[in-house]
């Protein structure tokens, strides 16, 4: 049996994922987990960490990169959250946060991402053009 994925979007899909599982070979893997983030919330999150970097809001002294703002504020919206995260020296002694990836967040945790860095763009006055258009 090769690997089967099903999103349960309604009784169809939930009768066959039912049907894999019943066919299964003893020892396999079922997993039944929360959707990852979608392809929109993902370029929602990046063009506010580019609005961010055109924005040149300073941050330890000097304006940041669009990915140097993904870093930060990922690692702020772990810190807020509650979710582990570790500062650990690089390989050539610089240190670095071991965070978790936005590929792999949950739909319900991109979304929390997205308040999170919208309102850190609200608090710092920098307008999000992606919003703007979206309402337009």
């Amino acid at each position: 049996m090769t690997k089967q994925t099903v999103i349960l979007a309604g009784e169809l899909q939930r009768k066959t994922a039912m049907r894999y599982v019943a066919e299964a070979p003893i020892g396999y893997r079922v997993e039944i987990k929360e959707p990852k983030r979608t392809d929109g919330q993902n370029e929602r999150f990046h063009a506010i960490c580019g609005d961010i970097a055109k924005s040149g809001l300073p941050w330890a002294g000097k304006p940041r990169s669009a990915v140097q703002w993904k870093v930060l504020l990922v690692s702020g919206h772990a810190k807020a959250t509650g979710e582990e995260f570790d500062m650990v020296p690089g390989l050539e002694g610089e240190f670095i946060n071991l965070r978790e990836s936005t590929a792999l967040m949950s739909v319900r945790r991109g979304s929390s991402l997205i308040e999170y860095a919208t309102a850190f763009a609200q608090m710092n006055n920098v307008l999000l053009w992606a919003a703007e258009e979206e309402h337009a």
